[in-house]
């Protein structure tokens, strides 16, 4: 079929159609399509406008996530025929892909939107016929079903584009129809469009307007008690504004309303200047950095450089309209024509329309009612026209997302918009964005300060740092709880402090008057689609201070990919952080919101599935991490199910620093599944599986915490099982702080109970423990029995490796009693083992063990070659304390052949022990310093050094203390005692 609009042309013009089927013509001879693929082939070339299209995107748009296995040569054959086909040089391969390029009128699809346009202008100017005939002609062009029987997603997608596009061009016309009078003969086409596509409202309005102009007013309100009832069954949701204005001013007879637009000559629109912008807050604080940057952005705008736009995004209650009215109020004198304002309500269940937005604007600017344009499209081309040759600030206010921003965005240089949101506006093209955070604790306590009052602040300022820190350094809680306080003459400071304490009521606590934490969060909540808000409550669950996305994963029981979608779109609206790429993290008020929709909407079921999820996951990975150090370590035999999948690394050192990053969330995980029964054996395998982080001297409290915390749990639960070996990592916490004699107490009980949980674990590593806590004790021969047992303890369980650490202990008990070519012996057969099963980490503590005994033997070039061995691989596994004390043992092996210099280096070095280790060994390191200082004519530091550690040997109650005092009663030039 020939259409009237497709330009006539000789016998050798190419012409094509997707306004219906795809088809081609070369003069008026039809040409053939080819397969169903091939005609897909030729839709993405002919939509793509002659732009290339790559090999890759031609296979997806024709077979998506399908692709026939020899997807690339099937689709160069159809290219080949498609050329064969046209004959035509339009059609280039270039740049590994397709274009086809082909002079315009020879596209139906282009010839609609020409003519689109040009009823755009007319209807402009006010001409309204010839506005309407253009599109009659636009939509004539139309035969049917876009791109009919085209497979593919890219022609799905297409298709639905161009339906839209269609019904949007049927409603302009409509809409001129009404304004021609026409208003009778449009009725029945109206009825058939609103009954194929129901939920348009648009359509309803064209009708309502069309029958009540008709004469018939109460079929006029019947249509919209109809929709009003469709939209409220199918969607839960009212009529738009609009249409429920004109149902009231239908009702009303609304005298306006009976007239039909006639054509006129356009009004030039009387010049107004708008000076819509909100009051700014008297108190504004903080954010100068923001302050100056916006303003630079924006004076650039005012000065014709560019048609600047900025977009501020954050969380609810982070001070985005207050900032940007701050900045606008700021930046006024750089636009003399005037401010525009809008709030967007993106965060309501009904947005503003960007349409109702431009009618109010068109009218602020002068526009009377009678010329405003019925479209989207119309109104936006007006306001732009009229914003010409202007300096406009537009400050739209809490947008939706980047499509309702867009039509109300001026478009020349000059003027400048301003957009608040809690979405990120990445769509938006050449836009400045603006990542708001938190105060800083010093911007705070000012805000909170200035509505107070400084007195008040001044008499209890802790308390005035707890109240702004409760409220997470948000600047719209810290306000509520200021005007709280500012409110109650008799309230201290403190008293509202200690309200803000209680994390299940603060959220509660977080309102004044219409201001409410919880109701700005609500809205953004109320926003999200179902699997983001599942997603939102399940992960407010999580204690620990981030989350990585592997971990999310498995909170959410989803694939890593689905779960990236959903925290990306939850970032993107400002309900989590992305801290750093795969990892995210709430604020801690939207983390208690979080919580809060979680007890209320989830099943009390599904909320500790995750948290157990989460913590399989983490079992799952940190016993593999403790795996690939330890192979053949038969902790792994012993370990409670996790009950779910981990993480698997190829690398040692991988493996590692996944568990030093995550220690964390994972020792949070651990310590809040201690009110939990059903997890509480799991958590205490975890913690143990990451004994590394107490080693480590960054994360020693925390596990410290976590221990204290599963032990009691434990003790109260009745397993004897769990309660054995949370009281065994516990001992290793003790023992790496120095507190020997509460690390023996806990192996003691160890002991006991691993009989009576039949545990194979506690048999071997309670008294391997409580044997080198009693070589730390100089009670060797107990060392020695306990040692022993460890050893056979390890053996029954086949525990190689655990059997190499009790005999490289037991060397250590053997050099203290002067047994040292046991004590040698003992060690190279703990390092053999080690070596044996390729065990770097536990060689290098074979090696420290071995470089002990061999400095109490004199050897000591060997003792400081395995020490110096021993030392790179303690650093590079983060083992912060092993580090330290193989520093302490390298100095006392240099300082026992006189290497003075090179002892105090590595006391030096070894002084790390200040802030892990604990009062003993710190004070023994200060001791053999001051021993290598003094040597070199250092006697005063060398005292300094004694005196330091006499005050931490006393501290503990240590016996070394005579010797510290002995050292410190002789003369700077005496000879020192042993």
């Amino acid at each position: 079929m020939v259409r009237d609009d497709v330009i006539a042309a000789d016998e050798a013009t190419l012409r094509f159609a997707v306004l219906g089927p795809v088809r081609a013509w070369r003069g008026s001879d039809a040409l053939p399509s080819g397969t169903p693929q091939q005609r897909a082939l030729l839709a993405v070339l002919l939509l793509r406008d002659g732009r290339t299209v790559t090999a890759p995107e031609l296979i997806d748009a024709v077979w998506g996530d399908d692709p026939p296995a020899q997807a690339l040569a099937v689709m160069r054959t159809y290219m080949s025929r498609l050329r064969k086909t046209l004959s035509s040089p339009h059609l280039v391969s270039e740049s590994g892909g397709y274009a086809l390029r082909l002079p315009p009128g020879s596209l139906d699809l282009g010839l609609a939107q020409s003519l689109a346009a040009q009823a755009e202008s007319a209807r402009a100017s006010g001409d309204r016929e010839s506005a309407r005939m253009l599109l009659d002609r636009s939509l004539g062009l139309w035969d049917g079903e876009p791109l009919a029987g085209v497979p593919g997603p890219r022609a799905e997608t297409e298709r639905t584009r161009l339906f839209e596009w269609r019904l949007q061009l049927l409603e302009i016309r409509l809409e001129l129809d009404l304004e021609l009078g026409h208003h009778a003969e449009v009725v029945s086409e109206l009825t058939a469009l609103t009954a194929a596509h129901p939920l348009r409202e648009r359509l309803r309005e064209l009708l309502m307007l069309a029958l009540y102009r008709s004469g018939r007013q109460a079929e006029a309100l019947a249509v919209y008690a109809d929709t009003r009832r469709l939209l409220a069954d199918e969607l839960g949701v009212d009529p738009r504004p609009d249409l429920s204005r004109l149902q009231q001013r239908i009702l009303h007879a609304d005298a306006d309303l009976a007239h039909s637009e006639v054509p006129r000559a356009p009004v030039v629109p009387v010049r107004v200047r708008p000076a819509q912008l909100p009051a700014t807050v008297p108190d504004f604080t903080g954010a100068s950095s923001f302050v100056e940057e916006l303003s630079d952005t924006l004076s650039a705008g005012a000065e014709g450089q560019v048609m600047a736009i900025s977009a501020l995004a954050g969380i609810g209650g982070i001070g985005k309209t207050t900032l940007a009215v701050h900045v606008a109020h700021a930046a006024r004198r750089h636009f003399p024509d005037g401010q525009l304002y809008v709030d967007l309500q993106g965060t309501g269940l009904r947005p503003a329309e960007p349409e109702a937005v431009l009618g109010d604007f068109l009218h602020t600017l002068g526009v009377r009612s009678a010329d405003l344009p019925g479209s989207l499209q119309a109104r936006s081309a007006l306001y732009r026209s009229l914003l010409d040759d202007r300096r406009v600030l537009v400050l739209l206010d809490n947008a939706r997302d980047a499509a309702q921003v867009r039509p109300l965005l001026p478009g020349t240089a000059g003027c400048a918009a301003l957009v608040t949101s809690r979405v990120r506006m990445v769509g938006l093209a050449g836009a400045h964005l603006v990542d708001l955070d938190v105060m800083s604790p010093e911007e705070a306590l000012l805000l909170f300060t200035r509505i107070v009052g400084e007195e008040r602040v001044r008499a209890d300022r802790q308390a005035a740092l707890d109240v702004v820190e409760a409220c997470g350094f948000l600047p719209l809680a810290i306000r509520i709880a200021a005007s709280r306080l500012a409110a109650r003459r008799t309230w201290t400071v403190s008293v509202l402090a200690a309200k803000l304490a209680d994390e299940r009521r603060r959220l509660d606590e977080l309102q004044a008057g219409d201001l409410a934490v919880k109701s700005t969060f609500e809205l953004g909540y109320g926003q999200l689609e179902p699997a983001q808000a599942r997603a939102f409550r399940l992960l407010g669950l999580a204690d620990g201070p981030d989350i990585s996305l592997a971990a999310a994963a498995a909170v959410l029981d989803l694939p890593e990919q689905d779960t990236e979608d959903l925290l990306e779109d939850l970032a993107d609206c400002s309900l989590l952080e992305s801290v750093t790429p795969g990892r995210y993290r709430f604020h801690d008020l939207v983390r208690l919101y979080a919580r809060a929709c979680a007890e209320r909407d989830e099943q009390l079921s599904e909320q500790e599935a995750a948290l157990e999820r989460l913590l399989g996951f983490y079992l799952a990975t940190a016993s593999g991490v403790y795996a690939l150090e330890r192979p053949g370590d038969r902790f792994l035999a012993h370990l409670s199910d996790p009950q779910c999948a981990g993480l698997a690394f190829a690398e040692p050192q991988a493996a590692q620093d996944w568990l030093y990053r995550e220690a964390g969330p994972l020792l949070a995980c651990v310590e809040q599944a201690t009110g939990r029964p059903r997890m509480l054996r799991r958590a205490v395998d975890l913690l143990w599986a990451a004994k590394d982080l107490v080693e480590s001297g960054s994360h020693s409290k925390q596990y410290e915490s976590a221990a204290l915390a599963l032990r009691d749990a434990a003790c109260t639960s009745g397993d004897p099982g769990a309660e054995g070996r949370a009281r065994s990592t516990l001992t290793n916490v003790h023992l790496v702080a120095g507190r020997f004699t509460e690390a023996d107490d806990e192996a003691r009980q160890a002991m006991e109970l691993a009989d009576e949980a039949n545990d194979p674990l506690l048999r071997s590593w309670a008294p391997n423990d409580r044997g080198i806590i009693a070589v730390y004790q100089r009670r060797h021969e107990d060392g020695e029995r306990y040692l022993l047992d460890a050893i056979d303890g390890f053996r029954a369980d086949a525990n190689l490796v655990g059997e190499a650490s009790a005999l490289c202990n037991l060397s250590r008990v053997h050099a203290a009693v002067g047994r040292l070519d046991s004590a040698i012996e003992l060690a190279e057969q703990g390092i053999a083992i080690y070596e044996r099963m390729g065990l770097p980490m536990r060689l290098a503590n074979g090696r420290y063990a071995l470089g002990m005994a061999l400095t109490q033997a004199g050897r000591i070039d060997e003792a400081t070659h395995q020490l110096s061995e021993a030392l790179p691989i303690f650093r590079d596994g983060h083992q912060l304390l092993w580090e330290g004390m193989t520093h302490f043992r390298l100095a006392e092996a240099h300082l026992a052949a006189s290497r003075h210099s090179l002892a105090a280096t590595h006391a030096e070095q070894a002084l790390v022990l200040r802030d892990i280790g604990g009062k003993w060994r710190l004070g023994n390191v200060l001791v053999v310093l001051g021993r290598a200082l003094h040597a070199m004519g250092g006697a005063d530091r060398a005292r300094a050094c004694w005196q330091e550690a006499l005050d931490a040997f006393d501290e503990i109650n240590a016996c070394e203390s005579d010797h510290v005092r002995d050292l410190l009663a002789i003369g700077s030039g005496s000879a020192l005692p042993n």
